[in-house]
């Protein structure tokens, strides 16, 4: 197959399989989800989660739903930033309990604070509130550029859908047709990992991704759900110009 090389989905998948080395991203970033075969036996129901959490317990899923809601709040982030599909309000990365401040005073560090982590495709640029959720404020925003998270669920998603339908993805296309004799249309279709592409990890940069870094560039990995891996990772997503670049 050309360009595109599908790889064999075997024993080594069940037990878990990393993809080659490139530099360190895939470290960062994680392996590829497992398809995972449900233990037999009686699985006990997780105890009622409460709504707020103690000391250092992680977030609950209450107090992450009421962080992401301060945290987006403030009008300008709401209004002038813009998300991964270029729509109105940032694209949500992470949302994580904030580490105790040393500088605060007992009672102070005892309160519950969340991260929350967005990127701004308008600005290129991290924005990170932390939110006081005792208090229910925005205690501090802070804005990064040239800073690059990993990537979210829906960045991976719009980067393969862009993939999908360049024409630097008709390998990716041909070899998901060979493997299942569909076509491949959607995102959805597959089962998507990825990390940041670091420029600084290759020995050539083609021109038309030296703004990466500077730009949120991902490299994608596709496996067909059920069947093999499909290796995009010479091709690029520059999301921020939302264009395909290919690696030599």
């Amino acid at each position: 197959m050309a360009g595109v090389a599908l790889a064999v989905a075997g024993a080594a998948v069940a037990v878990g399989v990393s993809l080659p080395d490139d530099g360190g991203d895939a470290a960062r970033a994680g392996t590829a989800q497992q398809d995972a075969v449900a233990p037999e036996g009686t699985v006990e129901a997780a105890p009622e989660e409460g709504e707020k959490g103690v000391g250092r317990d992680p977030l609950t899923d209450a107090e992450t739903e009421r962080a992401e809601k301060l945290a987006v709040a403030p009008r300008a982030l709401r209004l002038d930033a813009r998300d991964v599909e270029g729509d109105r309000g940032p694209q949500h990365l992470s949302t994580n309990l904030t580490e105790v401040d040393p500088a605060l005073g007992a009672a102070a560090a005892q309160e519950r604070r969340a991260d929350v982590v967005y990127y701004d495709y308008r600005t290129d640029s991290v924005v990170t509130n932390t939110v006081n959720l005792d208090t229910g404020t925005v205690e501090d925003s802070r804005t990064d550029q040239g800073v690059q998270p990993p990537p979210s669920r829906d960045e991976l998603t719009e980067a393969a859908q862009l993939l999908i339908a360049d024409r630097l993805g008709a390998d990716l296309r041909d070899d998901y047709r060979d493997a299942t004799g569909k076509e491949l249309t959607k995102a959805d279709q597959l089962q998507l990992s990825g990390m940041v592409f670091r420029k600084e990890t290759v020995a050539k940069v083609p021109s038309d991704l030296t703004e990466c870094g500077k730009h949120r560039c991902l490299r994608v990995v596709a496996k067909v759900t059920n069947g093999p891996w499909i290796d995009t990772r010479a091709l690029v997503v520059d999301l921020s110009d939302r264009r395909i670049g290919r690696l030599s």
